[in-house]
């Protein structure tokens, strides 16, 4: 079978060997206020790389120790955190897969920081949640500084690509959105705004080949949410920034109004990506439940996505992408220590 799933792609200086990516997935397992990967991410991202996956981007990685989810999670807020990275990414490449490093602020949702901080003092719903404090214009200007920085680090300990986190109700979604944001500084009036001047900023510490990718949620299910024309607009601005490809995801900034729900079956959120692609002419990373392999296949075949993300059925299965290719009767690339395991091959 001639596959598209399995079939090369460049985008700019990224080479990759198939069209499968591992999505980020936060692992909840560094030690208390570290923030450094430790052996689990060695052993979780290496298996990912041996099991055929052509990119494997790294969870959601925080560039303060306040900007975590929990306590637990990664950071690169240090240049102390970029020879444990390093040491995973080059495991990584030494079985033929590229990585990139998720950086991104956790705002409003930062569940272990003592005060919390986003664009406006909301506070997300459900338990175990603070107010957060506004950032002052000031401090905002920082934080972008803090992405850079992130940035820079992550170059530095060797990855192919970046991808910021702009969706599922972290910091820049809470900048882009009506719903979070209720500024009336230049962040308020142009919601785009922080989000393009992170990316600038980051671009500026990277390889002038070397793509940044953002993730975006395009449609939000709160009633008051915004659409996937709001999402377009955003995106839209952040292209001109320097985005080159866009990861296209949705929800995340708070519980399911009456209006909007998630779909929340396979294939679900393939037409918000879609929509960003035809409206901007640019490439996108299709997400959500699609690890049946004949719909990847499907999702690349028909046009609907350049590149296709596996999040929990790579969690259940590391060699997803082995097995996606033996199903769609393409020959695996396999490890030689694992061939007589496939005698057909």
């Amino acid at each position: 079978m001639n596959s598209k799933l399995f079939s090369p792609y460049t985008l700019k200086g990224l080479e990759l060997k198939n069209r499968v990516v591992m999505a980020p997935m936060c692992q909840y397992s560094v030690t208390a206020k570290d923030g450094k990967p430790n052996d689990w991410h060695f052993v979780h991202y290496t298996s990912r790389a041996v099991g055929g996956s052509g990119l494997i981007i790294t969870e959601m990685t925080d560039v303060d120790p306040d900007g975590r989810i929990t306590d637990y999670d990664l950071g690169i807020w240090s240049d102390d955190h970029i020879p444990a990275f390093a040491k995973v990414i080059d495991a990584v490449h030494s079985h033929g897969a590229k990585i990139g490093i998720q950086i991104a602020h956790a705002g409003r949702k930062a569940e272990d920081a003592a005060e919390p901080v986003a664009p406006s003092a909301i506070r997300f719903n459900g338990e175990g949640y603070k107010t957060p404090r506004a950032l002052s214009t000031d401090e905002v200007k920082r934080m972008v500084e803090k992405f850079a920085a992130g940035a820079r680090r992550a170059v530095k300990a060797g990855v192919d690509v970046i991808e910021i986190h702009g969706a599922h109700g972290y910091l820049i979604h809470q900048f882009q959105s009506p719903y979070t944001n209720q500024r009336t500084d230049e962040y308020g009036s142009d919601l785009a705004r922080f989000g393009s001047e992170v990316v600038q900023a980051m671009k500026s510490e990277m390889p002038s080949d070397m793509p940044l990718l953002l993730r975006v949620s395009a449609v939000e299910y709160v009633d008051e949410g915004y659409g996937v024309a709001h999402a377009i607009e955003i995106c839209r601005a952040y292209q001109k920034a320097g985005v080159d490809m866009f990861h296209v995801s949705s929800g995340g900034e708070g519980p399911a109004g009456s209006k909007r729900r998630p779909g929340n079956y396979p294939g679900y959120q393939v037409p918000f990506a879609r929509a960003i692609k035809d409206a901007l002419n640019v490439p996108v990373i299709a997400v959500g439940m699609l690890e049946s392999p004949e719909l990847a296949e499907a999702v690349v075949a028909n046009g609907d996505a350049d590149l296709v993300a596996v999040a929990r059925g790579m969690l259940r299965d590391p060699y997803w992408a082995i097995h996606a290719a033996r199903e769609l009767r393409v020959k695996p690339e396999l490890p030689q220590q694992y061939i007589r395991a496939y005698p057909s091959h």
